[in-house]
């Protein structure tokens, strides 16, 4: 049987605001929240970032930055109906996923079907700012214990996974833990997949085929990112507090730092200025303005900002 192959693109956009990591997400005909998804016309689309651009310009109105490929995703059985690819049953669906970070949260155009999500609500186990979520000792490893029943190597995945039973919580397991959800069967995408009725509980908000796959991919990659190289500062405007900075970096780890070890090691980095100019329009304690010295990225090795953890949180 010969199949034919549909190259896609997708592109997970993040910004920051007031403390909460947003990313840019659009919605299908079912009303099915997705990623800006859009077919590769390998007879008109010169390279795979143009095309990208012009799909995600088209669907959201949001002018692309710079962007970076993510991965590129191949699972057979892909829902290609839902993102705007018209296929057959001899179609294999490819792909190729991009990552943005943008500094500003663009004001969108009302007749863009677009807006702005906060990634917790379609993962909200990650956000451990201000400790473990209940919802993992009281819900999750619950139903993650039912299902490894007799398995000890995916009870083992799932306390290693969540940072249960003496393991360290990883930030970086983002897209572990949601696999490790699809598998046991609680990701409400898996139930889709399978055909089958949706679960009774729902463990975050559910996307469009794999695009919270995608997602979580995405934010795998930020959050390893920012320990070794100063991605953090494309997420920031020109100017910035040390508070403010601070805060950019819990969201997306979605962990509390410690504000004393954080600036020591960010003065010993380099990687900032003061400005001299003091902020005075919140009505607390003027804070000086920083901006990120970008001449170093030419001048020395390149090296992202220390995340010291205000405590961990293990059972």
């Amino acid at each position: 049987m010969n199949v034919e192959l549909r190259i896609g693109l997708s592109a997970v956009i993040i910004t920051v605001e007031s403390g909460s990591p947003l990313f840019l997400e659009t919605r299908l005909s079912d009303q099915a929240s997705a990623l800006p998804f859009g077919a590769f016309d390998p007879a008109n689309d010169r390279t795979f970032e143009l095309a990208l651009r012009g799909w995600v310009a088209k669907q959201t109105g949001f002018p692309l930055g710079h962007v970076e490929q993510l991965y590129t995703f191949g699972d057979q059985n892909r829902d290609a109906q839902k993102e705007h690819v018209q296929t057959s049953p001899n179609t294999r669906q490819i792909s190729v996923g991009y990552l943005a970070l943008t500094p500003i949260k663009s004001n969108l155009d009302v007749s863009f079907e677009a807006a702005w999500r906060d990634w917790y609500s379609h993962f909200p186990w990650e956000d451990h700012r201000k400790g473990r979520p209940a919802m993992i000792t009281e819900k999750i490893m619950p139903r993650l214990t039912t299902w490894a029943a007799g398995n000890e190597q995916r009870l083992q995945r799932a306390h290693l996974a969540f940072g249960l039973n003496d393991n360290h919580w990883l930030e970086e397991r983002v897209l572990e833990r949601y696999e490790l959800l699809y598998e046991a069967g609680l990701a409400r995408e898996a139930a889709h997949d399978a055909g089958l009725p949706p679960p009774a509980e729902i463990f975050g908000r559910p996307m469009a085929a794999d695009h919270r796959r995608i997602l979580a991919t995405g934010i795998s990659r930020l959050r390893g990112k920012l320990k070794y190289h100063p991605v953090i500062f494309d997420l920031m405007p020109d100017k910035f507090t040390l508070s403010s900075l601070q805060q950019t970096a819990e969201s997306v780890l979605g962990l509390a730092l410690h504000k004393q070890n954080f600036r020591r090691a960010l003065d010993k980095s380099g990687l900032v200025e003061g400005l001299g100019e003091m902020e005075t329009h919140t009505g607390g304690r003027p804070a000086e303005y920083y901006r990120f010295k970008r001449e170093m990225l030419s001048t020395r090795a390149r090296k992202g900002i220390a995340t010291p953890v205000a405590k961990r949180f293990e059972t």
